[in-house]
């Protein structure tokens, strides 16, 4: 039979390194990695699953830290409720998330995917540990999967898949806290399995979706599904910072030989998605560092220098250079800079509170008594706060009187409260068909807003 090994080490070009000739799966079977990098990954990575896990029951301002409701069109982000009002700011945050990630693609390479993206902080650090600890490390894993079914073998298979589906189960009602609301999912549990047997049925079939990905499809979601992997070709050159082998100094391999490298293949051996880091940059590669620490490991073994498999540019390690920025990375930088100062400046200056007055189309000005103009308006008061309020309105410029019609202004929060008025002005006030307004809002008492409109009066005397 032949030897995946020696197949991919001839064929990393051709195809991915999880394919055999026939096109089958070659499964892979990763060591466990250790190191310094690998500790500080998975320090990021158990943060990221503990916020993930949390957030929507952890209430800041009378709100979950991150609440996405789409149903409703609601948005809560760390106690900063967002409305459809506000629906271009999230434009933004996501246009500056998307310039960020291709920044730091261009500079770092797949840094992303290596150390923060949900599939390898599942993957590396919450399913893989679980196989690590159930089957053992790397060569006990492939004993047991060559070896015929026994009573060892279903047991360990029924312990690891059934803790697979309990995790996948309650990430995937975790997700449905984030959508609908922890409450809603409470609620939703009591009646289960005999009630809501339809959501029950659809809550079974995402889970089922999130244990194929983690169980069984896993790092092909990398290097076969996932389009920023197909996109890094376009955004990386000679200057990316990567994790790349120094080949001028490993060459040639093996002990004895006047490179540093000895051909131990422990980079291979931790590596995720099965690849060579020797043969160079590669699709599957997510400069997750696992083989900088495993090389690490061996040359402090030998009493050789570190960094034989190092973050570095393909140009420093040909050339001997430092990385310089060039003008991709300069514009992309300008433009995400740009992004952060507006998007900082807009969620500054973003208020609790929005309120429209316009002028009701297809309307004129009417007399108000003897010595009096009015005009009618409609009001939206949009509350942006987590609590009932109450505002009252008040002419600033020039004197007169706003009556609104129907109930005082009230907004529940996240109401939006839409009302007619009128504006009555002296007919001495009234200097021309369109003369300006300047209205105050208060809320307690203090002056919250300003808002601008016109007053429409008669052409005669606009002279």
């Amino acid at each position: 039979m032949e030897n995946p090994e020696d197949y991919r080490e001839s064929t990393f070009r051709d195809r991915p390194t999880t394919f055999s000739k026939e096109g089958k799966r070659l499964w892979l079977f990763p060591k466990m990695p250790k190191g310094k990098l690998y500790n500080i990954r998975r320090v990021i990575a158990w943060a990221l699953l503990a916020f993930f896990y949390l957030a929507p029951f952890l209430k800041f301002r009378g709100e979950p830290l991150v609440f996405l409701n789409f149903l409703e069109r609601k948005f809560v982000l760390f106690g900063s409720t967002f409305y459809p009002q506000d629906f271009y700011l999230l434009v933004l945050a996501v246009i500056a998330l998307v310039v960020f990630i291709v920044l730091f693609t261009v500079i770092y390479g797949r840094i992303f995917c290596g150390w923060v993206c949900p599939q390898t902080v599942f993957l590396e650090f919450l399913y893989r540990p679980i196989e690590y600890l159930i089957d053992g490390d790397s060569s006990e894993q492939q004993k047991l999967a060559n070896q015929e079914m026994d009573a060892t073998k279903m047991l360990k298979r029924i312990l690891k898949h059934g803790i697979y589906l309990i995790i996948s189960f309650f990430t995937i009602l975790t997700f449905m806290a984030y959508v609908i609301g922890t409450g809603e999912v409470g609620q939703m549990l009591k009646g289960w399995p005999l009630e809501g047997f339809g959501i029950l049925m659809g809550v079974w079939a995402f889970t089922g979706a999130h244990y194929f990905v983690f169980a069984w499809f896993r790092e092909q979601v990398c290097t076969m599904v996932c389009p920023y992997g197909r996109l890094q070709g376009v955004m990386l050159d000679v200057n990316t910072i990567l994790v790349a082998y120094d080949y001028k100094r490993g060459e040639p391999r093996g002990r004895g030989e006047k490179g540093d490298c000895i051909n131990c293949r422990k980079c291979v051996a931790v590596c995720p998605t099965g690849i060579d880091i020797r043969n160079g940059t590669q699709l599957e590669c997510i400069n997750c560092t696992a083989c900088i620490d495993a090389c690490n490991s061996v040359m402090s073994v030998i009493n050789k220098p570190t960094g034989l498999i190092r973050f570095a540019s393909e140009k420093s390690i040909s050339e001997g250079k430092k990385v310089k920025f060039n003008a991709r990375v300069i514009a992309y930088s300008a433009v995400l800079f740009s992004l952060l100062v507006l998007i900082t400046y807009l969620f500054t200056v973003r208020g609790s509170f929005e309120t429209h007055i316009i002028r009701a189309q297809g309307t004129m000005f009417q007399e108000y008594g003897p010595d009096s103009y009015s005009n009618l308006y409609n009001l939206e008061l949009v509350n942006k706060t987590n609590s009932d309020v109450k505002v009252a309105l008040k002419l600033l410029f020039p004197e007169g009187e706003i009556l609104v019609m129907g109930d005082s202004l009230k907004a529940g929060k996240g109401e939006v409260a839409q009302r007619n008025l009128l504006i009555v002005l002296k007919k001495s006030d009234v200097k021309s068909s369109n003369n300006h307004l300047e209205i105050g809002v208060y809320e307690a008492g203090k002056l919250i807003n300003t808002i601008s409109s016109t007053f429409v009066g008669p052409n005669s005397l606009d002279k």
